[in-house]
């Protein structure tokens, strides 16, 4: 009989594990409130490893902020570039919602350490944020040329559209109940969507 013994991590997946442990305790505990023993024992890593990887725990926090903010960029770009109808706003408010739904970790972790971190806060906008206006500016203002969308200053519709999908994102116990199911995530998503569509004024 053969044994087939695992091989170790790789460098890459140990880094993987460090920035999702990282996550969720930063997320529960805050950044200040976590060790780098804390980091290494949920890791399952020794502690020299993580600073094999990373300089110093604030590099983790960084790394986290932002790399899981690009994930969710790409995601928002993707969507775009694949939308079918300048009208279709709702089947990607929905999407997106629950993609930042199953990163409520992040964003907790976001908000939460920004208004201690300048620098973090200073890095997410310029890697992530900004981007993200930007793309979406160019969208709608496509659209505004196209005359699907009424003229209108495209930059702050892009701000409303992403401020929207985020809010609506990271909605635990303030829009949403926790655990919402797809079906409440998709009336949510119809819902904003008909609002950033078609406003709230009856029409005359």
């Amino acid at each position: 009989m053969r044994v087939f013994n695992s091989s170790p991590p790789s460098e890459a997946q140990t880094r993987t594990r460090i920035l999702q442990a990282a996550q969720k305790l930063f997320a529960s505990q805050g950044f200040d409130g976590t060790t780098t023993r804390d980091l290494a024992q949920a890791a399952g890593v020794a502690e020299g490893t993580l600073f094999r990887h990373f300089p110093n725990k604030k590099a983790i926090l960084v790394e986290v902020a932002t790399g899981g903010w690009v994930d969710i960029l790409t995601d928002l770009l993707t969507e775009l570039s694949e939308m079918g109808s300048y009208k279709a706003v709702a089947q990607v408010m929905r999407r997106r919602m629950w993609n930042l739904h199953k990163n409520v970790d992040l964003m907790r972790v976001c908000f939460m350490e920004v208004q201690f971190h300048p620098d973090l806060r200073d890095r997410i906008q310029l890697d992530v944020i900004t981007k993200m206006t930007d793309v979406a500016e160019a969208f709608f203002q496509t659209a505004m040329d196209k005359g699907i969308y009424r003229q209108t200053d495209a930059k702050l519709v892009a701000k409303v559209f992403l401020g929207m999908f985020a809010i609506a994102g990271f909605s635990n116990n303030t829009l949403m109940e926790p655990n919402a199911s797809p079906q409440e995530m998709q009336q949510m998503a119809e819902g904003l969507a008909d609002i950033f569509l078609n406003g709230v004024l009856a029409k005359e």
